[in-house]
Formats: C-alpha cells, sequence, structure tokens
C-alpha cells in the first residue's frame, strides 16, 4: 500500500472481542493462505525511533483470533526495518521492539496460523534507498536468525519497491534470501517482491518479468508477492473500481508468467471498496485465483489493525467497513 495516498487514523481505540460473522466456510478451496495484513507497527515513518502507542502501535491479538476462527490463516505483519534494528543496517535489535514482534508471531503461529514477517521500508532505511546490499544480507541474517526454528513463519523481503534500478531490486532481493539461509532458516518461505510497486498488472511492463526470475534459493521455496488494487490507477487510493471483472483481467498477465516460467505467486495486498461493482470484482478476482491454484498460493487484504478507524478498506473487527460488509460476501474463500 502506498502510504502516501491514504490518511492515517490519528489514534488507538481499545476494541471489545469480536463477534464471528454468519459467512459459511468453504471446505473445497484451493488456495494454500487465506488472509489479511496486520498494520500499524509501520506507522508514523518519519519519526524514529517513534513511541509505542503515541507514533505506531502492535496488533490486536483478540482480532487476530477472530480472524482465524474464521478461516484466515495467514497474517503479513508490517513494520521498519529502522525500529527492528536502528541505526545501521549491520547493528543489533531493539529489544522492545523485537519483543512485540515476537509476541504477535508466537501467537499467531501457536495456533496454526501463518506469521509473514514483512519490514514495510520500499526498499529504503530512514528513506534513503538501500544499496549496501551486504548490509541489507546482513540485516536479513539478524532477524532471520530469531525466528529461524518457526516453520509457520514467511519472510517477506520488502514492502513494494519502486522508483529503483531494476538490477539493484533484484540484488536486494537474492541478498535478503541469501542472509534468511545463512541464518539457518532454510524451511520457511521466502516472499520476494518487484519493482513499481510488485504490481501484478505491471509485472512485465515493469521490468520484472525480465529479471526476477533469476532469483535463486538453496531450498527452493520461493513464492513471488505481487500486489494488486482496483481502482483506475491501481494504487489503492479510490473507493470505486473500473469494472466488475478487473480484478481477474488484471491478475493475467502474472499469471501468464508465473505458469510459463514454473514459479508460484502470492497476492500479498488486495482490496477494494463496498460498492457492488467492487465486490463483483473481489468474488471474480478470488474465484481467478482459486481456479488458478496451480500458480498462485493465496491472498491476503488490506488491511486491519487497531489504528484504521473509518478506513474505507479497514478490516478490523468489529466495526470496520471492509469487516462488516466485503468480508462476509467473500468469505466462502476462506
Amino acid at each position: 500500500m502506498r502510504f502516501s495516498h491514504i490518511a492515517l487514523a490519528a489514534s488507538a481505540a481499545s476494541l471489545a472481542v469480536a463477534r464471528p460473522f454468519s459467512g459459511a466456510a468453504n471446505s473445497t478451496r484451493r488456495l494454500k493462505w487465506f488472509g489479511i495484513n496486520e498494520s500499524g507497527a509501520e506507522f508514523g515513518s518519519n519519526t524514529f525511533p517513534g513511541l509505542y502507542n503515541k507514533d505506531y502501535t502492535w496488533y490486536d491479538l483478540n482480532s487476530i483470533d477472530t480472524f482465524i476462527n474464521q478461516g484466515m490463516n495467514m497474517f503479513r505483519l508490517n513494520f521498519l526495518m529502522e525500529r527492528l534494528i536502528p541505526n545501521t543496517l549491520n547493528g543489533t535489535l531493539d529489544p522492545g521492539y523485537l519483543g512485540n514482534l515476537t509476541q504477535v508471531v508466537n501467537h499467531i503461529t501457536s495456533k496454526g496460523a501463518y506469521a509473514m514477517i514483512q519490514p514495510h521500508n520500499y526498499g529504503r532505511y530512514y528513506n534513503n534507498i538501500i544499496t549496501d546490499t551486504a548490509g541489507f544480507k546482513q540485516w536479513w541474517k539478524t532477524v532471520a536468525a530469531q525466528f529461524a526454528n518457526n516453520t509457520l513463519v514467511v519472510f517477506d523481503t520488502n514492502n513494494e519497491f519502486h522508483d529503483m534500478n531494476q538490477t539493484l531490486v533484484v540484488q536486494l532481493n537474492q541478498a535478503a534470501i541469501d542472509g534468511i539461509r545463512a541464518a539457518g532458516a532454510r524451511t520457511q518461505y521466502i516472499t520476494p517482491e518487484g519493482n513499481s510497486w510488485t504490481g501484478a498488472w505491471t509485472w512485465i511492463s515493469s521490468g520484472n518479468g525480465d529479471t526476477m526470475g533469476a532469483l535463486t534459493d538453496p531450498s527452493n521455496k520461493l513464492i513471488y508477492q505481487m500486489h494488486q488494487y482496483l481502482d483506475s490507477d491501481g494504487s489503492g487510493s479510490h473507493e470505486d473500481c473500473v469494472s466488475a471483472t478487473i480484478m481477474s483481467e488484471r491478475l493475467a498477465v502474472a499469471t501468464n508468467w508465473l505458469r510459463t516460467n514454473k514459479k508460484l505467486g502470492l497476492l500479498g495486498e488486495y482490496a477494494a471498496g463496498n460498492g457492488t461493482t467492487c465486490v463483483a470484482a473481489l468474488k471474480d478476482g478470488l474465484a481467478y485465483l482459486d481456479a488458478n491454484s496451480d500458480v498462485w498460493t493465496g491472498a491476503l487484504w488490506w488491511a486491519a489493525g487497531p489504528w484504521w478507524g473509518d478506513y474505507m478498506y479497514s478490516m478490523e473487527p468489529p466495526t470496520g467497513t471492509a469487516y462488516t460488509v466485503v468480508l462476509p460476501q467473500i468469505s466462502t474463500y476462506m
């Protein structure tokens, strides 16, 4: 999600345990994962280190339990590199921030669901494009070592590289893969992300299709993460959707690339408004992913989190617009 396009909620409200919705589970779902982004620990991205519960927040475990009870089995945990390892890529872990992240990860995985470790940094560190691939590898080696023995952890190399040299994006992804495996995390999945906001609909036109397939992993557990929104410019900053079939149409190019290159993909972010056209597009798109589950592993909604307030895509229980209106209509994919 491009944070420059959205207004973040300014305060956190305590939430009661959410009630389950009435949607029925789908026992025939073929996708490996259906889940959600937990967003909030990456808020205040211009304030370092920032104050917990003032500049940023962590995630409501009761809300996570609600999602798990309803059938979600993957949580993409958004946070910032600079808060986890401050000052330098080769530095040491901040014990407080690490403790909060670890608490959420352990809670999720203790319930049998997957937790994705995901620095929401756009290929930047302290807002500067990362060019130190050795330092990036070390950052990942340090972080991955904390979760190397948890088989339900997934590592996301970095959120939405953009406006960067394409070769550098590939090199950073490879450095992350190498650092994670060097830390002893050899059985977990890794989701590399491409340039140009890792958009599915621009996977070929952006140059990702020509370069990202060269990544190597000794464990052979790479799943290419792409994002897709359904508004006119694909930014996820508008409530309206282009058409009732726009999601499946925008996924077609990436699907062909995955199948041709014998790769697997994950839709790491998707969302739409709650109007009739958008809900139809979501249903059509999720059905498309399910029908192409030979190359697509799952889909993760953007976003939940305690501070989203009345944000148009909020799926935070119990009152988020997407939770009350959209989720009951797409629940069969859970």
